[in-house]
């Protein structure tokens, strides 16, 4: 429901994949749930590698799919990551989180990923979290077309070390003013009104889509749970 097929030019034929809004708002439903969860048993603090975090979240998200957080839950599957591959075949690298989506197999004859999940530490008093959190996810992941390539649609995750949630977007959206890029700041989310979600829109001159439009989650920890120096 709600996805355009159509070719991509110069790739390898895959058809370009919109999930569509209904899908947008359940993908980010299920990351807060799972998280929640996680975090109301004790399972994530901050702490923990980013690797770990990333293995409880997309546990914590099937948990959530199984009970049924969304209407559409037989249709969604929640996977480990994939191998992601460039336009003409080459591995690009393994993403974080991956989503398949029944209906869009069935309709799209495309096997997915069908949405890709980076995840990232961040906090807003920490410089070198926000840039390493619009380079190396932003920028590497999506704008390059590394992950995601022909999907509209993709997202993130931030784990919030420290600080409040208002204060890791201003921190992303500080590194992008300061870069000329304040077109592609994180403003209210356009998929789900919630406090803890964010969305931003950014250009990929050398593919297509030519736009890429995110959605961010920020996962913040159980009281007690957050470090008050961020460990890189």
């Amino acid at each position: 429901m709600g996805f355009t097929r159509r070719r991509r030019r110069g790739g390898i034929g895959a058809p370009f994949i919109d999930i569509g809004p209904q899908r947008r708002a359940d993908i980010l439903t299920i990351i807060e749930a799972g998280w929640r969860q996680a975090a109301t048993r004790g399972e994530v603090d901050a702490a923990m590698p980013e690797v770990d975090l990333n293995a409880r979240l997309r546990a914590s998200m099937v948990a959530a799919v199984n009970a049924r957080v969304v209407r559409s839950y037989r249709k969604i599957s929640v996977l480990p990551g994939t191998e992601a591959r460039s336009d003409s075949g080459v591995p690009a690298g393994f993403t974080d989180i991956a989503i398949h989506l029944r209906d869009v197999r069935d309709r799209q004859r495309d096997h997915g990923p069908h949405a890709v999940i980076e995840c990232k530490r961040i906090a807003g008093s920490d410089a070198t979290l926000c840039r390493r959190y619009v380079v190396d996810g932003i920028d590497d992941r999506f704008i390059g077309a590394k992950y995601a390539g022909g999907h509209r649609t993709a997202f993130m995750a931030g784990y919030v070390l420290s600080g409040s949630i208002e204060a890791a977007a201003a921190g992303i959206n500080r590194y992008l003013a300061n870069r000329r890029r304040a077109a592609e700041r994180l403003a209210d989310c356009t998929a789900l009104p919630a406090s803890w979600a964010r969305s931003s829109l950014h250009p990929r001159p050398a593919s297509e889509p030519p736009l890429i439009d995110l959605h961010h989650a920020f996962l913040t920890f159980p009281a007690g749970g957050q470090t008050a120096a961020p460990r890189c």
